[in-house]
């Protein structure tokens, strides 16, 4: 392997490691800090592609699709979170597996019964359909050379909110001991319906992003799901930069072992790269307040 395809696949592997943060950086918030298993957040990774194929496809704008797409996502995890899924916050872990994967079987038949059963296939906008010159000599899709800067961008500012602000504090305080943050006036349950949001809208913004790379689909949400658990496991469950890490290890491990290995032990290696881990750190890469 060249140099330059060397440096192509490593931007490969961190453009799919950052589309990996975003799904997953959602996910170890509600499993970290509100210490729920929520099986339905492929869904909403789902919906929200879902809904940017058919905006895109009405108004002919991606970026009107995405700026139209993500607020619903999130105001549909909002009516999740206070209608049902709060209801689960102190039931058995397994209760609430069982309730967030009926969701997945709702969402996936809603899904069909709203816009059929056909793939829906979005198309890159055409300000970013170009290429980019890193180096001389190399090239690259600036579409993929965005979606690299908008998940730094959001790993900045999820760095800056958990760590640097009161809201931030609060957060890490409910994780901690959440009937003492209740005890001293404020509502966790309002801080609990934030936090489900955050992690909805960066589910649904990795679904939109991820659209005109993929083929829109029902079930769509199962398969990055479990990637994304992979990734909060390696990271360790609850720390946002843990994600981070863990989700740019698994997206370059990735990359290469599709390009380098047997197809067979290449859809082992982000697996066996978890096992590896967790022998020597088994509660992962970072505590729940790194």
């Amino acid at each position: 392997m060249d140099f330059t395809l060397f440096l192509i696949q490593v931007l490969n592997g961190i453009q799919f490691g950052l589309m990996l943060f975003l799904m997953s950086a959602g996910l170890t918030l509600v499993v970290g800090i509100m210490n729920f298993i929520n099986l339905a957040h492929g869904s909403l990774y789902m919906v929200g592609a879902y809904l940017a194929a058919f905006l895109q496809q009405r108004t002919g704008s991606f970026f009107t699709a995405v700026v139209i797409a993500l607020p619903l996502v999130v105001l549909l995890g909002f009516l999740l979170e206070t209608t049902l899924l709060k209801r689960f916050y102190k039931r058995d872990h397994l209760d609430q597996v069982l309730a967030t994967f009926a969701m997945i079987l709702f969402f996936n038949e809603l899904i069909r019964i709203v816009f059929g059963s056909a793939a829906y296939f979005m198309d890159v906008p055409v300000i970013l359909s170009r290429t980019l010159t890193l180096f001389p000599g190399i090239v690259y899709p600036m579409y993929r050379f965005v979606i690299i800067i908008a998940g730094l961008l959001v790993a900045g500012g999820l760095y800056y909110l958990i760590s640097k602000t009161r809201l931030g504090m609060l957060i890490r305080a409910g994780a901690e001991d959440r009937e003492t943050v209740n005890a001293l006036g404020v509502n966790i349950n309002l801080l609990y319906m934030f936090v489900f949001g955050i992690g909805a809208g960066l589910a649904g913004l990795s679904g939109i992003i991820a659209g005109p790379l993929l083929s829109v689909q029902v079930g769509m949400g199962e398969s990055i799901l479990i990637i994304a658990f992979v990734v909060i496991v390696i990271g360790g469950i609850g720390s946002v930069k843990g994600a981070f890490v863990a989700a740019l290890m698994t997206g370059i491990a990735d990359t290469f072992g599709r390009i380098l290995l047997p197809p067979a032990l290449a859809s082992m290696l982000i697996y066996i790269l978890m096992a590896t881990i967790l022998a020597i750190r088994p509660k992962g890469l970072f505590s729940i307040n790194a």
